[in-house]
């Protein structure tokens, strides 16, 4: 766990809160690591992220092991986690009030609406961290 009464958990913290983007690293089938811009919340501790039917689900299915970075605050500031992934059930993202509060302004610029965002994201997927590391 990241520890807020620092300076550098106080800023990873913020960051997490404030970031719009995280890079989630999955393993294809064939080994190559594949990273992809994924939209995220905090939800009880696990990283909650919306998916499309991908082969993302798959490399999850094949090996659950994931890692996802933040984007930094121009070289510091860095964020990354190691965690498990499992393909979850739940509210749909339309459905969830954190994930709409922080997406809802993005998917309306995108001309969507939160249940047609919902129809095509319609896969969560929960990482329980394993590993953090700030730098």
């Amino acid at each position: 766990m990241i520890d807020p009464s620092t300076p550098k958990g106080a800023a990873a913290t913020a960051l997490l809160a404030d970031a719009v983007v995280a890079w989630m690293t999955t393993i294809r089938a064939d080994g190559q690591p594949q990273s992809s811009p994924v939209w995220f919340v905090i939800d009880d501790g696990d990283f909650l992220i919306y998916s499309m039917s991908s082969s993302r689900i798959e490399n999850i299915a094949a090996n659950p092991k994931v890692s996802l970075n933040l984007d930094s605050n121009e070289g510091s500031d860095v964020v990354s986690v190691e965690g498990t992934a499992r393909i979850a059930s739940g509210p749909s993202c339309a459905d969830h009030p954190g994930y709409l509060d922080k997406y809802e302004r993005l998917i309306e610029q995108m001309g969507s609406t939160a249940p047609e965002f919902a129809a095509a994201y319609s896969i969560p997927i929960r990482v329980t961290p394993t590993r953090w590391r700030v730098y």
